[in-house]
């Protein structure tokens, strides 16, 4: 649910791969009957980039035909040209008669694919992962950075991030963080078979910025009309964490210009302009983000002065402009969701360096980005707000 933000690439995460075991259940697992492991031979193999499903199973000694029984079985379920690099693929044979019995392919983190032979037919179903969840607490202090704080205590990047995600529309972690903020956030940590795998969902945290408290809790209100889940951080008085816009809407490396209501001289074009909006200085080629869900009103070449440019309508109050992009990668009409790619940072226009030049627009006037004060997306209905409230209070315990 919680979509991806640019807060990834502000604390330096270092991407790590997922390792997989197989779920308890299955007769091959680490605690299936001795007996009937020593009847399969099992056959492991990780994709390499470039190749295909047809590559891995030849590879792995299986006939074409057995390979298309697969294909066939899986189609309506998975689709086996989708398999990615990186991700591990694992083939059980009957030792006697070296048939293929099942195939595992872990999809994601959630969940893997099962084709298994009964009654002589492949069929196939996804299966969720059941990890052993334990819930880990951790607290500290920030002398930098609450990336360098968090891995000073060897704690998980990837837990790192999941915390930043939760304050990513309520603490600017490229600008806002001061030394001496601190914080405290339980999360699950996920095994299988005794091993460690990889962080869970964040449960509770808090973070003091600048002496400013913020709490959020994870909520799930169960399934909406739409067939969807309801779920997402809330703060105590379950009001959403999420708001309308992302803090920045690229990875910059400083402020280059801020917000003027008057007039600045340009000596490289001889003129004089207002610049209601923010300057993000940042390297050429770095992708532009939009800052909220919206519909592209505007993508192409303005004669402003703006060089290329890219404007997002959210909805009837507020508009973003995103200018002076070397490259445009999105379409006029085209609907965009909260942190989608939109463009690449350029130089184009009235522009002396690479840089992106971003506007908030609020009901037709141009407002400063930096003191908006952004509503609340979504909140906890009031049917369920009692119980929220009551659900949380073990956590905020924790947490004092």
């Amino acid at each position: 649910m919680l979509k991806k933000s640019i807060i990834i690439a502000i604390i330096f995460l270092a991407a790590g791969a997922v390792i997989y075991f197989l779920p308890k259940n299955n007769v091959f697992s680490q605690n299936s009957n001795p007996v009937l492991e020593s009847k399969y031979r099992e056959v492991s193999t990780i994709i390499n980039p470039g190749d295909t499903f047809s590559i891995i199973t030849e590879n792995a000694g299986l006939s074409a035909s057995t390979t298309n029984g697969l294909i066939m079985a899986s189609k309506d379920v998975y689709d086996l040209a989708s398999i990615r690099a990186g991700k591990e693929i694992k083939f059980f044979f009957d030792k006697q008669s070296n048939e293929l019995q099942q195939m595992i392919y872990a999809i994601n983190s959630e969940e893997e694919l099962y084709i298994d032979l009964v009654d002589g037919v492949y069929r196939s179903e996804k299966k969720k992962i059941d990890y052993e969840i334990k819930i880990k607490t951790v607290s500290g202090t920030i002398d930098s950075s609450l990336y360098e704080s968090a891995m000073a205590q060897n704690i998980d990047e990837r837990a790192i991030i999941a915390l930043a995600d939760v304050f990513a529309w309520s603490i600017d972690f490229g600008m806002g963080i001061r030394v001496g903020d601190t914080y405290k956030f339980i999360y699950e940590e996920r095994y299988r078979n005794g091993q460690y795998v990889m962080p869970g969902q964040v449960m509770a945290a808090r973070f003091v910025n600048d002496g400013k408290v913020v709490e959020g809790f994870y909520y799930n209100e169960g399934i909406g009309d739409d067939n969807e889940l309801i779920d997402g951080y809330y703060d105590p008085e379950g009001k959403s964490l999420e708001k309308i816009f992302l803090k920045n809407p690229v990875d910059f490396r400083y402020i280059s210009s801020g917000f003027t209501t008057g007039l600045r001289y340009i000596s490289a074009f001889n003129i004089s302009t207002g610049h209601r909006a923010i300057d993000y200085a940042a390297a050429l080629g770095t992708p532009i983000r939009t800052v909220g869900d919206g519909k592209i009103v505007f993508a192409g070449w303005s004669s402003q002065g703006y060089g290329y440019m890219v404007s997002v309508r959210h909805n009837s109050t507020y508009t973003t402009n995103y200018a002076h992009m070397s490259k445009i990668l999105v379409k006029n009409g085209q609907s965009v969701k909260q942190g989608q790619t939109i463009g690449k940072v350029g130089s184009t226009g009235l522009s002396t360096g690479p840089h992106l030049h971003y506007e908030i627009v609020k009901n037709g006037t141009k407002i400063n980005p930096m003191t908006l004060d952004m509503p609340a997306q979504k909140s906890i209905a009031d049917t369920n707000l009692e119980t929220y409230k009551n659900y949380i209070k073990d956590w905020q315990n924790k947490l004092n």
